[in-house]
């Protein structure tokens, strides 16, 4: 399916850049848009429309980026459906943030009742920081979760959660079956 995407998307794109424009990806130091660009594709090429692509784009904005009045611009400039999209896929507005565990809870246990839209670009980011993860186990092994606030323990945990829980909602299986995939490739490097 092709979606056309008009200057809006363009606009987002800009935007998101600017957000994130002194933002670095965690241990890589890859520059952060690189991961909106991977979340936004990974929507697109699952069936989203263009506010689901633009939702991938701002998805961190206001968590990393200014919180809730970050999130009011958001509606402001690309409209409600963008801005709750955005909101649903945030842990937290807090700064600073509650404790790690508490929010990922918090997370899963809103999936339920998370709307399609929201489970798609919620899933695609999951998906990429998952494909980041077994990245870079490969490349520096158990070092790497020294970068997570959840040890390994706990960011392993997570990820089988979120597997869970995209599992029992509406997600493009085109997703989630990548997602299951790449979360066992990590717990069979880290168990080997």
């Amino acid at each position: 399916m092709s979606i056309p995407l008009s200057r809006r998307f363009e606009e987002a794109l800009v935007y998101a850049n600017q957000l994130h424009a002194k933002q670095i990806r965690k241990g890589s130091g890859t520059p952060y848009v690189s991961h909106l660009l991977a979340v936004t594709s990974l929507v697109i090429e699952a069936g989203g429309d263009e506010d689901t692509a633009i939702a991938a784009l701002l998805h961190d904005g206001p968590e990393d980026q200014g919180g809730r009045e970050t999130l009011a611009l958001i509606r402001e400039r690309f409209g409600d459906r963008v801005a709750d999209i955005v909101a649903a896929c945030s842990d937290t507005f807090e700064n600073p943030k509650p404790p790690w565990e508490e929010r990922k809870r918090a997370y899963l246990a809103h999936l339920p009742h998370a709307t399609p839209d929201t489970l798609l670009v919620s899933c695609a980011d999951k998906l990429h920081n998952a494909r980041a993860i077994l990245r870079d186990y490969r490349d520096c092994g158990d070092q790497l979760w020294h970068r997570f606030n959840g040890g390994k323990q706990g960011t392993l945990w997570y990820y089988r959660e979120l597997v869970e829980q995209f599992g029992r909602a509406t997600v493009p299986p085109i997703l989630l079956n990548e997602l299951a995939l790449v979360v066992d490739e990590i717990e069979a490097l880290v168990e080997s």
